[in-house]
């Protein structure tokens, strides 16, 4: 459930839907210990028992910091607040008005989800506004008066996206920026959810990242990777690719889900059915071209077109 990852980084598995190594959160350990990453509200008894098994208690918890908003990442927050009444809730400048009031959120998340959204994920308890703290671009969370950890905006997946830098270790947790690896599946995917994706931003930000030369990329979905220069460029190399078949397809208005399916989906052939069947419920072809598509659709209205 967990475990020590690199000196004072606690991941845990936050088992969504009862699943391994689909979604986790960080626990940075010191005078000041912070979560990044609730995980979802149907994930908040692992989280919590992964929790009280290093030994937080309810008032240990300094800070709680997601990388955004989406419930798979942040739908917990506002339980966790409850459960940790002395931690201060960090977000990006353009999420936090959605923590304090989650309806627009959760009635956006079940038009995307459906059914599954109380079966997968669960809702989004209201978080205090004055237990919200918002973080700016490099803005820090102090830790120990050795350590911090700082906050990078990265927005592409999400305008409400910060990665998270720790330079005592060099990791990098980047939440959804470069995309999702599922360990036991090796196939890397964009996540290029509506309403927000856009590319250049996406490519931005990887190269953000880049540029502090980290040790380790700490990704929600999922785990600690040591090749974060491999990583970083693949996931650029990734998301274009996606990009220009959705971009082909919709010039020739053919169907983009369908040109992704064809371009992609033979990575996941042969490999095992049940976990790819979680990849596609987490991060599925049908969301990442609803993202795709919008992006196109919003750039054709502003004249923009790549070639």
């Amino acid at each position: 459930m967990a475990k020590e990852i690199v000196e004072g980084i606690i991941e845990i598995d936050t088992l969504l839907g009862g699943w391994e190594h689909l979604t986790a959160g960080y626990v940075i350990t010191g005078d000041a210990p912070i979560l990044i990453e609730t995980g979802s509200q149907s994930s908040l008894d692992a989280l919590l028992a992964g929790l009280s098994s290093i030994g937080m208690g309810p008032t240990d918890l300094a800070g709680v910091a997601v990388t955004h908003i989406h419930l798979d990442h942040a739908g917990a927050v506002g339980d966790v607040a409850k459960a940790f009444p002395n931690a201060t809730v960090y977000v990006h400048p353009n999420g936090a008005r959605h923590l304090v009031d989650p309806s627009r959120l959760v009635n956006s998340a079940a038009m995307v989800y459906g059914d599954l959204l109380d079966e997968l994920y669960g809702r989004l308890e209201p978080t205090e506004a004055a237990r919200i703290k918002v973080l700016e671009d490099h803005e820090k969370i102090e830790i120990s008066p050795n350590r911090h950890v700082e906050a990078l905006d990265s927005p592409g997946h999400a305008k409400h996206h910060l990665g998270f830098f720790d330079p005592s270790t060099g990791v990098i947790f980047s939440g959804d920026a470069i995309g999702v690896l599922i360990p036991e599946l090796g196939v890397l995917r964009p996540a290029t959810p509506p309403p927000d994706f856009d590319l250049d931003l996406v490519i931005s930000s990887i190269d953000k990242f880049s540029s502090y030369h980290p040790s380790g990329i700490a990704m929600a979905h999922y785990g600690l990777f040591r090749n974060p220069e491999e990583l970083l460029e693949k996931g650029k190399d990734v998301v274009s690719r996606w990009a220009h078949v959705a971009e082909k397809a919709f010039n020739e208005d053919r169907d983009i889900e369908k040109a992704l399916e064809e371009a992609f989906g033979a990575e996941t052939d042969g490999l095992d059915p049940v976990l790819v069947d979680r990849f596609d419920t987490l991060n599925g072809v049908h969301s990442n071209a609803n993202g795709l598509r919008r992006w196109l659709d919003v750039r054709r209205q502003h004249g923009h077109s790549h070639n």
